[in-house]
């Protein structure tokens, strides 16, 4: 037993990297809308954008939707969408594509039934072990980078992991960006900005190719967050113009919470989110035909007794799965987010976010953002909580990994071998496969009470703690040609001084 603690002990310090890449799902995707209600949904959609009609704040957004033949209102910034505009205009949107990182081993496919999983989102705040919750630095930003260049369950970078508040305003982006391109070589997202020629030159130069390649290969990723209920912000609309022109992929992302910022219904929250999807996905292809977009979910529930938000409900679950629903409708892949309300990295934090990964990874999301590291709703990237989640992210990998069904693993000889009443221990079968037969945890400690009691009775918390640190000290940082690397700092000096 003594023996088999070590082993144990020796596992949950060491990450397994079972899984290298973004999961391939050989499962149906779980609908909980029939046909008919994925149609009144759409049509209850169309009627929004044709009758409300929404805010767009950006006059060059406004001039592309009255050129295609929107109604558009000056004044009030409002535009309106006949149904027949919408729908022949995302016929466009491509279903598939790759995201190309400067390392060719780090692309990711997008859409179809691959699942790629990102780092929680620009929280203000941070937290790990020995670092009480405090708001982001350079520091911990890099920090937070390095652990998720690190961990093989986050495929490519949603943003800042935590935002470095200590950085000036109008600069930050610039000394980010370049930690993105240096510290990993896994593909980033960019901040809309009504200007998104530095993180577009920063990544081109970080894969070191010319313009025309990078216009016909995506390599940056932005999110337009739509400003719910009804509204895009002038800075979202033009970083998508900018974006969409260059043949690089938004995301359109509705944060729609029922009986807040949405009709308390869930019906009504996914209508809105659908509205303010279709809205920018339009807006991508008025820019250029075939430009690549994901429809975005996040929709869920506040807290009515308090206001706050809620996150990893049943609700949130349901409009998940949902979501995906009407994301295959348009033939887009899909966003979506792994979330939770807790304000440590407790139990709650691991059933709410176990809740909603069932709820992604069955609804065929193919861009899971937040999948490392969120807490407190999002206000917080927390070191311990990344480690959790990698490990709940390895064990839905594993799970999508089909079941070996060849002959001898049918086990007919394995059984006659062994007879009534005998064990497998000893079997051949056993004896040959027993070192990869089944998942291993990095996390999880499965030893015996009095052995774990002899190891300090460290919880899951303090394990995955130690794990974080782990990785912090063996951290290498991605090689780099000294020619693009030189480019990159000469860029990011050149561009402080332009606008200091």
């Amino acid at each position: 037993m003594a023996r088999r603690g070590q082993r144990r002990q020796t596992r949950s310090i060491q990450p397994q990297a079972t899984h290298s890449g973004p999961v391939q799902s050989h499962i149906a995707p779980v609908e909980i809308l029939s046909a008919d209600q994925v149609d009144a949904i759409h049509h209850a959609s169309l009627r929004v954008l044709q009758e409300t009609g929404i805010e767009i704040m950006s006059p060059a957004a406004r001039t592309l939707f009255r050129n295609a033949g929107a109604e558009v209102d000056e004044i009030s910034e409002r535009v309106r969408l006949a149904p027949e505009l919408i729908e022949t205009t995302i016929a466009t949107c491509p279903a598939q594509w790759t995201l190309h990182a400067r390392n060719p081993s780090r692309n990711v496919p997008i859409g179809g039934n691959w699942l790629a999983y990102c780092n929680a989102t620009t929280p203000p705040y941070v937290s790990g072990p020995n670092l009480p919750r405090q708001p982001g630095s350079l520091k911990t930003f890099t920090e937070a980078i390095r652990l998720c260049q690190s961990l093989d369950q986050m495929h490519f970078f949603y943003g800042y992991p935590v935002e470095p508040q200590d950085l000036p305003v109008p600069t930050r982006h610039l000394d980010a960006y370049h930690a993105l391109a240096t510290q990993t070589d896994k593909v980033w997202r960019a901040y809309a900005m009504s200007d998104m020629t530095d993180a577009l030159e920063i990544a081109r130069i970080a894969r070191g190719i010319p313009h025309d390649q990078f216009a016909q290969e995506p390599s940056l990723l932005l999110n337009c967050n739509t400003n719910s209920p009804l509204k895009i912000d002038g800075p979202m609309c033009d970083g998508l113009i900018a974006m969409s022109s260059r043949g690089q992929p938004v995301v359109i992302s509705a944060f729609t919470m029922a009986g807040a910022m949405a009709p308390i219904t869930m019906a009504g929250a996914l209508v809105e989110q659908n509205a303010e999807c279709l809205a920018g996905m339009t807006l991508t292809q008025l820019v250029k035909p075939g430009a690549p977009v994901i429809y975005g979910a996040f929709t869920s529930n506040v807290h009515m007794r308090s206001g706050s938000v809620a996150l990893g409900t049943p609700e949130y679950a349901q409009a998940a799965i949902a979501g995906g629903q009407l994301a295959r409708r348009y033939g887009v892949p899909y966003k979506s987010s792994n979330v939770n309300s807790a304000n440590a990295p407790d139990a709650q934090s691991a059933y709410e976010s176990m809740n909603a990964l069932w709820a992604t990874h069955m609804g065929h999301c193919n861009v899971m953002a937040h999948g490392i590291g969120w807490l407190e709703s999002g206000l917080t990237f927390s070191f311990e909580k990344a480690i959790i989640d990698a490990e709940m992210l390895r064990m839905m990998q594993a799970f999508h990994t089909p079941m070996d069904l060849g002959t001898e693993a049918l086990g007919v000889e394995a059984i006659a071998r062994v007879g009534p009443g005998g064990h497998f221990f000893a079997d051949q079968m056993t004896l040959d496969r027993y070192e990869t037969a089944f998942w291993e945890p990095m996390l999880s400690d499965w030893r015996p009470f009095d052995a774990w009691v002899e190891a300090g009775s460290k919880t899951a918390t303090e394990r995955a703690g130690d794990i974080a640190r782990h990785l912090l000290d063996s951290y290498q940082t991605p090689p780099i040609d000294p020619a693009i690397r030189e480019e990159l700092d000469n860029y990011v000096a050149k561009r402080k001084e332009d606008l200091s």
